[in-house]
């Protein structure tokens, strides 16, 4: 997997030892994963999502953008898109955490567009004060090489919005009890030091991205439901490559904050 493709790409190598990092978090109550497009949840931290909802975490997940430029179709109505992709997005969330599938929030933020400023932070911090979470997963901001600007930008939204949601004079118009997330995990990390077995949820991670039917063609390389074996087999590979280091069948892997 190329370095600006979604989801659990190598391991830099200049990350820490692996038998340095931390495993397995604590499940906590609730979580909001948030990404820059409808999909980008699944693909960074789906297993340990689903893996969380099983054990009862109620699992939220806010996308910044509208998606509406996740086609290879020029005709595209890109109107339909962004509907599609939002009920593509919600699905995905049942798939995942079924009766433990919280919300799924929508900034709305034309796709390639997202910007880390003031209203779009503000939004997000409303969000988190909203929802309570203890952890909240999101891009890792900091990644080197990563081509996409809404991954960048969702990244930064994500530390940010913590930020100010934790901080009780951010934002008074909110009128919201300010919230601190005992955690952050950033997928994609650039410097990996955090460790979650998802061995026993790849099948839901793996249900909930053959949710995102739009993306099949762009993002899977395939053409419908019985051409995705290929892209099975190559998210389980990767799953499994990180999780080899840890004696685990399979593993997602994030850099985690809990100094927050």
């Amino acid at each position: 997997m190329s370095t600006s493709e979604p989801g659990q790409p190598a391991v830099a190598p200049d990350s820490s030892p692996p038998d340095t990092w931390s495993r397995d978090l604590p499940v906590p109550v609730s979580a909001l994963a948030i990404g820059a497009h409808p999909d980008d949840v699944e693909f960074g931290a789906g297993g340990t999502l689903a893996k969380w909802a099983a054990a009862g975490c109620e699992v939220h997940h806010l996308v910044c953008t509208d998606g509406s430029k996740g086609t290879w179709d020029v005709t595209a109505d890109l109107s339909e898109l962004i509907r599609r992709r939002q009920d593509e997005q919600r699905a995905a969330s049942r798939e995942l955490a079924g009766d433990r599938a919280g919300t799924v929030r929508f900034l709305g933020v034309t796709d390639g567009e997202l910007e880390c400023d003031l209203t779009s932070r503000s939004a997000v911090a409303r969000i988190i004060r909203e929802v309570r979470p203890e952890v909240v997963l999101g891009h890792d901001p900091w990644k080197r090489y990563r081509l996409h600007p809404d991954h960048r930008a969702a990244g930064f939204l994500t530390i940010d919005g913590v930020v100010a949601a934790r901080d009780p004079h951010f934002f008074p118009e909110h009128e919201l009890d300010h919230h601190r997330p005992r955690a952050i995990l950033l997928w994609e990390a650039d410097v990996v030091n955090h460790v979650e077995d998802v061995t026993a949820t790849v099948p839901a991670k793996l249900a909930a991205l053959h949710a995102h039917e739009s993306q099949f063609e762009s993002t899977m390389k395939a053409g419908g439901h019985d051409d995705l074996a290929e892209f099975d087999d190559r998210i389980t590979r990767r799953l499994a490559t990180l999780g080899a280091p840890h004696d685990l069948v399979a593993a997602e892997v994030f850099h985690l904050i809990d100094d927050v």
